[in-house]
Order: structure tokens, then sequence, then C-alpha cells
């Protein structure tokens, strides 16, 4: 009989509702060994096998409220200490619960996201961030950058890279043999045969030739087509057009996961939702799946 999977789940802003739905995730009951990372006053009222407290900023006469900065350094903390349990072994797999990423600026963690940072932490590996449900993959090839800047990021090297960790992920993790990879245009129409911008000829065509993928296919199109089962993944030039797609088709139930590092990690696909803390109206959908697919990837991957 194999041992429960080891989770690692950090509690993100103490300001938003991670713990509230890291709570409802594990009242629900879950298969798996978990450790909870956060700040004293968010792990203190959920159970768990094991509790890591990463700071507090309770006052001397009584709770108060986090400022940005603190909240920003305790969930920081966390990340890291996440991901040093992940590089030592002593975990499977992370589950990282929303952040601020002006808070975490604030503290002094200088990073567009938990993707970056977790390269960095990892020793600088190539990552790219993928959103998931059961009806579609996404894969970015640009994140949180302005959209002025996209084609500047967009460059050949670049699309092959993340397209080839991409592959290799869903190999390994997700037990695709030969993964079907589509590449998304920039442009609308694909370009039009450079009516509407050069990048397909000049980047994304030679990109995708190198990765033997298709395309690069119109953004109107491409996503319906891999919903419909004839790609395993779609790799997305720009943030919003690959989180618009995961959305509209799974909203509530997509995870984030990155791919390329050498430990598994998943997120929710949403924000801290600061403004309904302690309403009710938290859904804890997405951090079920995020929690559920970390156990299935780390089950899949101690077996192979």
């Amino acid at each position: 009989m194999t041992r429960p999977s080891r989770l690692a789940i950090t509690l993100g802003d103490p300001r938003g509702i991670g713990p509230e739905i890291t709570a409802a995730v594990l009242a629900a009951g879950v298969n798996a060994e978990i450790t909870l990372i956060g700040a004293r006053e968010q792990i203190a009222g959920i159970p768990a096998d094991h509790r890591i407290p990463t700071g507090s900023w309770r006052g001397n006469e009584g709770p108060v409220p986090p400022s940005a900065a603190e909240a920003g350094l305790v969930s920081g903390r966390a990340i890291e200490h996440a991901a040093r349990l992940a590089l030592a072994g002593e975990v499977d797999a992370i589950v990282t619960a929303p952040v601020e990423k002006h808070a975490l600026h604030l503290a002094g963690f200088p990073y567009p996201g938990h993707t970056e940072w977790l390269a960095h932490l990892a020793g600088g590996c190539d990552v790219a961030m993928m959103l998931a449900s059961d009806k579609l993959r996404v894969v970015l090839v640009t994140t949180h950058v302005a959209f002025r800047d996209v084609p500047l990021l967009l460059t050949v090297d670049r699309i092959v890279r993340t397209g080839n960790v991409t592959r290799a992920a869903l190999q390994r993790h997700f037990a695709i043999a030969e993964p079907r990879l589509a590449l998304c245009a920039l442009n609308p129409h694909a370009g039009e045969q450079g009516l509407f911008g050069d990048e397909e000829a000049r980047i994304l065509t030679p990109a995708a030739e190198r990765l033997g993928a298709a395309g690069p296919l119109a953004a109107d199109t491409v996503f319906v087509r891999a919903m419909r089962g004839e790609f395993d993944v779609v790799l997305a030039p720009y943030h919003d057009v690959g989180m618009t797609a995961i959305k509209v088709a799974s909203f509530g139930s997509g995870v984030n996961v990155t791919l390329g590092l050498p430990f598994i990690r998943t997120s929710p696909d949403h924000g801290t939702a600061a403004a309904i803390v302690g309403t009710g109206r938290a859904d804890p959908s997405s951090m079920r799946a995020a929690v559920q697919l970390a156990i299935d990837l780390a089950s899949r991957s101690s077996t192979r």
C-alpha cells in the first residue's frame, strides 16, 4: 500500500480568502498528508498534520489587521519555506493560495508572480505557466508583462523553450506520450498574410515548425478546437488571451500549474478576493481542484 501524497499548502495573503478556501477543502476530506504554512493567525484554526508559522502581525494590545508589507512578508516567507521543503524532498508537491503582488514587492520580494519566483528558488530552471481544467489546457508564453512589451518578448527561442518545457511536463506528469501542441496567433486572423501584422510569419511560424506544433492558429478558433479534443495544449502568446480562454471554459475549476520545476506546484486560478473575506461567498472549487491535481500529479510521478 502506497503512502498518501505529502502536500505543503501556503495560505497566501492573510487579507485574502486563502485560509477560508483551504479550510473548506480540508474540512471536506483530503487523501494526503497536509503541512500548512502561513502566519500564526492563519494556521491556528485549520486542522492539518503539520503547521509551520511564518510570522505574526498581532500587536501587544490584541489583534490588528496586517499592513500590506506585513502581509507580503508572511506570505512570501511561506512560499520560500514551501519551496525548501519540496526541494529537500520533504513534501511531494506544493499548493499555493493567492498572494497580492504589490504586497510582496513592498516586503522586498521583487518577482512578477509565483512562476518566476519559484523558478529562481529552484535554481533558475526554465518554467512555464499552465492553466488546466478537465476541458482545456493553456500555457502562457509571456506572463505578467504589459501588453506593449509582448511583441518584444515574443521570440522564436522563447516560444520553443516554452513548448519544450510543456511537452516534457505533459509526458512526465500527465502521462501523454506524444503531446499535441497548438500555437495561438498574436494578431487577428493569424495576421491575415501580413495585413494585420508580421509576427506570425517572422516568429510564430518558425517556432511552430521547430516544435512540431500546429499553427499559428487564430485565437478565435484554436481554443475551441482544443476543447473538442484536437490538441492537448494551446500555447498562448500573452497573458489575457490564454487566461480569458481558460476562465470562459472552466471558471471556478481551473488550476494554475508551474511546469518545469523539480517539484509539483499548483494553485487556484483566482486572486485574493479581499473584498469578500468573511462574507461566506468565497468559492473553494478552484482550490479543491488545485489540491486534487497536486495529489494526482504527485501520485503519478511517484509511480513512473
